[in-house]
C-alpha cells in the first residue's frame, strides 16, 4: 500500500483512509468509523470497543469479524500503529450492523460525499501533487489563481477559472465590486512577496476581493502555499489550524489581519515536497468549506446549505441575497 492518506470529516470527526495502488481503492480506518458512530473521541475506548465488536461478529459468523487487513495510522501519542481497515463496501456493512442512531445518517453521508461537487473537486486537488500542472502555474499572479481554480472546478462549474462579473455578498458584507475587479486584482498581483507578513497581506487582500463566484477559499489556499514555497521554502500545515479559528480569523481580517497572520505563522512547515502534508492540506481546506449537509430530521436525509465558500450574485449595484465568505 502507498502512504497516500486522505481525511474525510463527519460531524467534525476525522475518518482517515489510505489509498491502495494495487487494488485501486481506498481503505478506511475502522477505529475512526467506530469513534464517529459512538460519538466517542477517546482512542483507547474506540480501540477496545472494536475488539469487543469484532469478537462478537466473529461468533456470529459475520465476515467482518475476520478482518485482517491493516495499515499504520498515527495514534494520539504520535506513533504509527497498525489498525484494521475496511474498503468502501466493508464500511457500509459495518455501519449497517452497528448499534448507533447515527448509522443511517453516516451511511448516507459516506455514499454521498464523494459524488458532490466538492468531492469531485477534492479528487482533482489530490491529483495536483506530483503533476506537471503545478509546475506551470504562475505563482502569485491572478492568472495563476485562475489556473488553480480552473483545474479544481473544470467540468463542475461553467465559470471555472473565470473572474466573476457579478457582485457577491455575505451577511451584509460586499466583496470587491465586479466592475472594479480588473484594477483591484492588478494591484493585488503587484503586492510584494518578500516576507511572510507581505505574503499574508496579499492573501488577505485576495480574500476580500473574492474573484470567483464560488470556490475562492479552496483555490486561494493552494495559491498561498505556492507563494510561500517559492519565496520562503515553507507551506502551511493546515491541520494545525482549527476550522472555527480559521473562519473567525478570516472574517476579522477585513479590519485586522493580526489573528489570521498569527494562525498561519504558527502552522508554517518546511515539508513543502511531502505528499502527506499536501493531501492533509487539501483535506482541511475542503473541510473549512464543509457544512453538515446530511442532518437528522430531513425527510430525504439531505440538509440544506452549501459550504461557506458559496453564494449568490447580485447586480452591479451591489445587491445580492446570497452568502459567500472567506
Amino acid at each position: 500500500m502507498a502512504d497516500k492518506v486522505s481525511i474525510r470529516f463527519f460531524d467534525d470527526r476525522e475518518v482517515r483512509a489510505v489509498w491502495d495502488d494495487e487494488g485501486s481503492k481506498w481503505w478506511f480506518s475502522v477505529i475512526d468509523v467506530v469513534g464517529v458512530l459512538r460519538d466517542e473521541s477517546d482512542y483507547e475506548k474506540n480501540r477496545n470497543y472494536w475488539k469487543y465488536l469484532k469478537a462478537k461478529l466473529k461468533r456470529e459468523n459475520n465476515q467482518l469479524g475476520s478482518v485482517t487487513t491493516q495499515f499504520k495510522f498515527t495514534a494520539p501519542d504520535g506513533k504509527k500503529r497498525a489498525a484494521n481497515v475496511l474498503d468502501y463496501d466493508g464500511i457500509i456493512e459495518l455501519a449497517k450492523d452497528f448499534p448507533s442512531k447515527k448509522a443511517n445518517r453516516f451511511i448516507e453521508w459516506f455514499t454521498y460525499s464523494d459524488e458532490t461537487i466538492d468531492g469531485k473537486s477534492k479528487s482533482k486537488a489530490y491529483a495536483l501533487f506530483g503533476s506537471s500542472l503545478l509546475d506551470t502555474v504562475e505563482v502569485g499572479t491572478v492568472k495563476g489563481l485562475q489556473q488553480i481554480h480552473g483545474h479544481l472546478f473544470g467540468g463542475l462549474y461553467d465559470f471555472a477559472g473565470q473572474i466573476r462579473t457579478l457582485n457577491i455578498t455575505k451577511g451584509g458584507f460586499q466583496f470587491a465590486m465586479a466592475r472594479f475587479l480588473p484594477e483591484t486584482l492588478k494591484s493585488i498581483e503587484n503586492m510584494p512577496e518578500g516576507t511572510f507578513e507581505e505574503i499574508a497581506d496579499k492573501y488577505v487582500e485576495m480574500n476580500v476581493t473574492h474573484p470567483f463566484m464560488e470556490g475562492n477559499g479552496r483555490s486561494m489556499r493552494i495559491w498561498l502555499d505556492l507563494i510561500l514555497k517559492k519565496n520562503l521554502g515553507l507551506c502551511v500545515d493546515w491541520s494545525k489550524i482549527g476550522k472555527k479559528d480559521y473562519l473567525d480569523a478570516m472574517e476579522k481580517s477585513v479590519a485586522n489581519p493580526a489573528q489570521i497572520k498569527a494562525l498561519l505563522s504558527s502552522a508554517l512547515t518546511d515539508r513543502i515536497n511531502d505528499c502527506e502534508m499536501f493531501m492533509k492540506g487539501v483535506d482541511y481546506s475542503y473541510y473549512y468549506e464543509q457544512e453538515n449537509d446530511i442532518t437528522e430530521g430531513d425527510d430525504d436525509g439531505v440538509g440544506g446549505g452549501t459550504g461557506d465558500d458559496a453564494g449568490d450574485g447580485g447586480d452591479d449595484d451591489g445587491t445580492g441575497d446570497g452568502g459567500i465568505s472567506e
